[in-house]
């Protein structure tokens, strides 16, 4: 038998930057793991079903910057949780680029309204 998901997490990633794999796997964590965190303070009753239910997330891909903020300040406009993410600059890309946005944990179908559009990173 299948399980339902309700809440899910949706972690958006610029593909027109050059990032290599490690890099991109990093900024996917510190997306998700700084948007878990602020579901967990503000929106403790969507983070504990997220997390009972396996914290489901998906990765997908934004084509630019622009598009990266449109979408942040969707969710940010509709009160989820989210997140920016602005690297430092120690590695591979210059301080303060844009890299990733997380959406959620949050109601699967708030989530989707936002991202369903997107293709998975791949």
């Amino acid at each position: 038998m299948s399980k339902i998901f309700y809440f899910k997490q949706s972690i958006v990633i610029r593909d027109d930057i050059k990032m290599s794999r490690g890099k991109i796997a990093a900024q996917a964590a510190h997306a998700a793991v700084t948007a878990a965190e602020l579901a967990r303070k503000n929106f403790p009753e969507w983070f504990k079903e997220w997390f009972n239910e396996g914290q489901k997330k998906v990765v997908l891909r934004a084509s630019s910057e622009k598009e990266l903020l449109e979408l942040y300040e969707k969710a940010k406009e509709k009160k989820l949780p989210t997140a920016i993410i602005r690297d430092m600059g120690l590695t591979e890309i210059p301080p303060g680029t844009i890299t990733a946005i997380a959406i959620g944990p949050a109601p699967e179908k708030l989530v989707d309204d936002i991202t369903k559009h997107l293709p998975l990173l791949k």
